[in-house]
């Protein structure tokens, strides 16, 4: 059977013939020779007929597949293994995989860089965007479907497991510790994450519900760099609506990170992350900021990455002209004139794989917002916003949904002009008056 292609950004990631409602992962973590032995339960929906289910799985080996209790074959293509069915599939019907499988997991590195399951000097790292969530258990990898998660993780005495969700339980036997996880609200894979250190949990004084984890000593380092987070947490609801998750997690790994990573209802940073200087600050903003535009509201394409970038990082700006640091029109501007200065060869509705993560699409998709924002003025711009993340909440968005959404809100503006010129159009629009 052909596989088609769900998302040309991410060829060989994702299917487009079933979805998993629920995944239950079970992992025993060996640090030492970073070993993981696991077991996933996978509950899926077939979208279509079908006869098999290709699932992402990337250097990790399936010792045992089972579909509706029976056993099956288990083939290899590409980043994928394949499952038959014991029999045809109807579109609608609900299976149960359940797989066994092991070995040493290691990063997948592709065209975006090092992917997924990363050693630390002690611990270990997950980073998923945007197919790292393979490298760790078997997966349909790919933001368009959105599942609820289990996560049942063993692993040594005196490490903490950090993951999404709510934390439901901790065992300790002698050897080991066992750390469960619950993700109720629908998550993409990339978001799904697993963090491991030895990690104290540091409680933040605030009304929402703000935990850190840093290695023993951090303390006063983690409390003076996210200090403004609870300013951050009240400024970003007022514009743009209520935060989507049940707890904000911060983790500082003890190592130095190039950019810290973003994970649903949770950010991690490198040990290098932790001042109060703007770069670390906007990064913080900027992170935050995900949990509304990326993870809540999901791209459906790689290609709409835009969605996620572009208004992280107008976040930033929001965030400096609340805290008093910088106006946002002159953030705005600083942006266009950086931009201005490089070569306008990308077109940010559409960056093409390679240039997804590009900081130009950053800017400008943040530029974008800023045009739409001094179009609409200010009232106008933050109610449409804050319905848009009401109206897609723990959805998938793209930027046909997102014009549609626009044309309701700003009537006698043409959104289309605007959004063209920005979004699909090279050279870059004056500076929006």
């Amino acid at each position: 059977m052909h596989h088609r292609i769900l998302d040309e950004y991410t060829k060989h990631y994702g299917s487009g013939t079933y979805t998993v409602e629920h995944y239950d992962v079970n992992l025993v973590v060996k640090l030492a020779s970073n070993y993981l032995d696991g077991r996933a339960m996978l509950r899926i929906r077939a979208l279509e007929d079908l006869n098999e289910i290709a699932l992402n799985l990337k250097g990790l080996r399936v010792i045992k597949a089972t579909c509706q209790g029976r056993k099956v074959s288990v083939s290899k293509k590409h980043h994928r293994i394949v499952l038959s069915t014991p029999q045809r599939v109807k579109a609608g019907e609900h299976l149960e995989l359940q797989l066994r499988y092991g070995g040493n997991p290691n990063v997948d590195n592709g065209q975006w860089g090092e992917v997924g399951w990363e050693e630390l000097t002690d611990g270990v790292l997950v980073s998923g965007q945007p197919v790292g969530a393979s490298t760790w258990f078997p997966c349909n990898d790919h933001p368009s479907h959105k599942s609820s998660y289990r996560f049942e993780v063993s692993t040594d005495a005196g490490y903490r497991v950090v993951a999404n969700g709510d934390m439901v339980a901790h065992r300790r036997s002698a050897s080991r510790d066992t750390w469960v996880y619950e993700q109720r609200e629908p998550m993409a894979t990339y978001l799904a994450t697993l963090q491991i250190g030895r990690y104290n949990e540091i409680a933040f004084d605030t009304g929402h519900r703000l935990l850190a984890y840093s290695v023993p000593g951090s303390d006063l380092a983690v409390r003076g760099a996210f200090a403004k987070q609870s300013q951050m947490a009240e400024i970003f609801e007022r514009k743009f609506g209520p935060y989507p998750f049940e707890n904000y997690k911060i983790v500082v790994v003890d190592d130095e990170l190039e950019i810290p990573l973003e994970a649903q209802g949770l950010s991690i940073f490198g040990r290098n992350h932790l001042s109060v200087d703007w770069e670390a600050q906007r990064l913080i903003a900027h992170e935050f900021a995900h949990q509304w535009f990326g993870n809540s509201l999901t791209p459906t394409r790689w290609k709409y990455i835009w969605l996620n970038e572009g208004f992280a990082c107008f976040s930033e700006w929001v965030y400096s002209e609340y805290a008093k640091i910088m106006p946002l029109q002159q953030r705005a501007r600083d942006a266009w004139e950086m931009l201005e200065a490089l070569p306008q060869d990308i077109n940010i509705g559409d960056p093409g794989p390679k240039d997804m993560f590009d900081d130009r699409v950053y800017k400008r998709g943040a530029l974008t917002l800023y045009a739409l924002y001094v179009a609409l003025g200010e009232k106008d711009f933050y109610e449409m916003l804050r319905d848009w993340t009401g109206t897609y909440q723990h959805g998938n968005v793209d930027t046909p949904k997102f014009i549609e959404h626009m044309k309701k809100h700003a009537t006698g503006v043409d959104v289309d002009r605007i959004l063209q010129a920005w979004l699909n159009e090279l050279p870059l629009p004056d500076f929006p008056a």
